[in-house]
């Protein structure tokens, strides 16, 4: 699930007054910043501003939909209580195509959704908030839930504008918002190879572990292990670097599989599932590091293949944390949506979208990891060692030491030593300190300002979606793993 509660109203200079159903359905991808698609999606509004959001997968079944409805409503109205109070009232969309139903002959997708509506409807009503629209949006057309002239609102529907020439579409480009693939296509970025690679890279990565367990048993270093790793993904970080940029995303990712081999992938892949070493690889989350360490995480996600989907739950946080860095959280969203889809009890993964919920601005964490890094380089290994462990036993008590510590626990080592290394599956090895200590910071962030109410009005967050493919009902939370 997405959960986006930011600052209500906060689109830049422009504004932009929407006044029928049809601007509503055509502003939809741009409150979002792309494209939904087989999704519910439910916003806030606060005397006629957006406030908070919230999206999920359509369930298949339709015996889900009464939780669905029910979870949606109280995780958007909750989320808006913490932060400004609570809106005044909800905009319901559903969006799904009738393509995506051609396998299952029945109503038209309008009327199948109609009893979802309802239940949305009822299920804000009984929080106290009025759903004033609810719009079904399908191959380009919308209808509205609410509105029974068929004068305004006939039963073919109405097409929704989509050519880029509308006022809106003018006033999103020039308060410099961009509207994103759909989620489909974002998944498709960072989703398991469904190619003939997928053979040969299996084979590398049975080989890789092969290579690699026996190691881990006869005592090998866990340092060592870190160097290959690191020393090999800045070595392909220089690659994709001199590689000439392409504009196209899926050219681009085509291209940026042609220049990792599938053993390097593979080393890549075992090598980070040690949490140490890829806190080291989040270093890499600026400049012109950034960029090229954002294709490879999204390269290395797709290697993920066969037995070893778990796997991608740390190159995915690692794309979701470099996204986020870069300012994108459409993608930030999704890449951490997806590593939780693949391993719900990952805890950086959790820890990051924790973050994300609490409206936290990404730059605390980046200034902890580059004092890491300069410590690193300039201090022994034991003062670094002795310095975590001093850091992991304080509490933070203060709002600025509770955005501090996001970054402190979200990239220090764990207390355990043991990775899950080449094992498909492996569970978390254990739970840091800094991990603990975070988790209490954010738990504190969030009693203040449910309790005290005197906070201004600032919003900021997105909860995590769920994997693209057939969704469950059930919204997913934050925070193993």
């Amino acid at each position: 699930m997405t959960n986006h509660i930011e600052p209500v109203g906060a689109s830049g200079a422009a504004k932009i007054t929407l006044r029928t159903a049809g601007e509503l359905a055509e502003a939809l991808p741009y409150l979002l910043g792309f494209r939904p698609d087989d999704s519910i999606v439910l916003v806030a509004l606060y005397k006629g501003r957006f406030g908070g959001r919230v999206r999920l997968g359509i369930p298949e079944r339709s015996e889900d939909w009464p939780s669905v409805a029910q979870q949606l409503a109280r995780c958007l109205v909750g989320g808006c209580e913490r932060r400004d109070g609570r809106p005044d009232s909800v905009v319901a969309f559903l969006c799904q195509d009738s393509r995506a139903r051609i396998a299952a002959p029945g109503p038209s997708v309008v009327e199948r959704l109609r009893p979802l509506a309802q239940l949305l409807r009822t299920e804000c009503g009984v929080l106290d908030v009025p759903v004033t629209e609810a719009l079904c949006l399908s191959d380009g057309r919308y209808w509205s839930y609410c509105c029974p002239r068929p004068d305004c609102c006939p039963p073919e529907g109405n097409e929704i504008i989509a050519d880029g020439t509308s006022v809106m579409a003018a006033t999103a480009a020039y308060a410099g918002i961009h509207v994103r693939q759909s989620v489909a296509e974002l998944t498709a970025r960072l989703a398991p190879l469904e190619t003939a690679l997928v053979a040969d890279q299996t084979r590398a990565l049975d080989a890789a572990a092969m290579d690699l367990v026996p190691r881990i048993l006869a005592g090998a270093p866990r340092e060592e292990v870190e160097a290959q790793t690191l020393d090999l993904a800045r070595l392909v970080l220089r690659r994709l670097v001199d590689a000439p940029g392409i504009d196209d995303p899926l050219d681009a990712d085509l291209r940026d599989d042609e220049l990792l081999a599938h053993d390097e992938a593979a080393v890549l892949i075992l090598g980070l599932q040690d949490r140490m070493t890829r806190d080291r690889a989040a270093e890499w989350m600026e400049g012109d590091e950034a960029p090229a360490a954002l294709r490879l995480w999204r390269a290395l996600a797709r290697r993920c293949v066969g037995g070893y989907g778990e796997h991608a739950a740390a190159p995915l946080t690692l794309a979701g944390w470099v996204a986020w860095s870069l300012g994108d959280t459409v993608e930030a969203d999704r890449a951490l949506e997806m590593a939780l889809g693949v391993d719900p009890h990952y805890k950086f993964a959790r820890l990051l979208n924790e973050a994300r919920s609490e409206g936290i601005d990404p730059e605390p964490v980046r200034q902890s990891l580059r004092k890491i890094r300069a410590d690193r380089e300039t201090e022994s290994p034991l003062a670094d060692t002795v310095e975590a462990d001093a850091a992991d036993d304080e509490v933070p008590t203060d709002v600025a030491a509770d955005e501090a510590a996001v970054l402190s626990a979200a990239t220090e080592g764990e207390e355990s030593r043991r990775s899950a290394l080449a094992v498909p599956g492996g569970a978390d090895p254990g739970v840091s300190r800094a991990a603990r200590g975070l988790a209490a910071a954010l738990r504190r962030r969030g009693e203040r300002r449910s309790g005290a109410g005197t906070r201004p009005a600032r919003a900021g967050a997105r909860a995590p979606r769920r994997p693209a493919g057939r969704r469950t009902g059930r919204p997913q939370t934050r925070g193993d793993g």
